[in-house]
């Protein structure tokens, strides 16, 4: 992996639930730079640089919450992949859903991973450590330097 730091784009409509993932961050002193959208539409507005939305720079991965009102998980995952310019993004579904129908549509949108929140408890942090793994031992390509 190149010395490039991997930005979060954290996709979550509950300030609570994101308040908890930035504190988590912080408390393991991962210092990677985290971008907060409240919904799809926001996370793909920032992702292209769209609607006045400073963009967001690679490498990056997308911690993404299904239930969301606008563009929800499931219609944001089918846009991004359809996008010649983003579909190659990592994504981790973070979600209250334990349907066995999310997990199958999401692992159809090739997502890396499919954490619940109610599961993560003290099991939470463990989650965050894995990130943490994943952005030190994953070599991440620049989305924006790909032809």
């Amino acid at each position: 992996m190149t010395n490039e730091t991997v930005t979060v784009l954290l996709v979550e409509d509950d300030d609570i639930d994101a308040e908890t993932v930035i504190r988590s961050f912080n408390k393991l002193k991962i210092g990677n730079p985290v971008r907060h959208a409240r919904d799809g539409e926001e996370a793909l507005d920032i992702l292209r640089g769209a609607n006045g939305s400073e963009p967001i720079e690679g490498p990056f991965i997308i911690l993404l919450d299904l239930n969301m009102p606008r563009l929800d998980g499931h219609e944001f995952l089918t846009e991004l992949r359809n996008d010649p310019e983003l579909n190659q993004a990592v994504v981790f579904v973070l979600t209250t859903s334990k349907a066995d129908e999310d997990r199958h549509k999401a692992y159809k949108m090739n997502v890396a991973g499919y954490i619940v929140k109610q599961e993560t408890g003290s099991g939470f942090i463990e989650g965050v450590i894995m990130l943490e793994q994943f952005f030190r031992v994953v070599g991440f390509p620049n989305p924006k330097a790909a032809s």
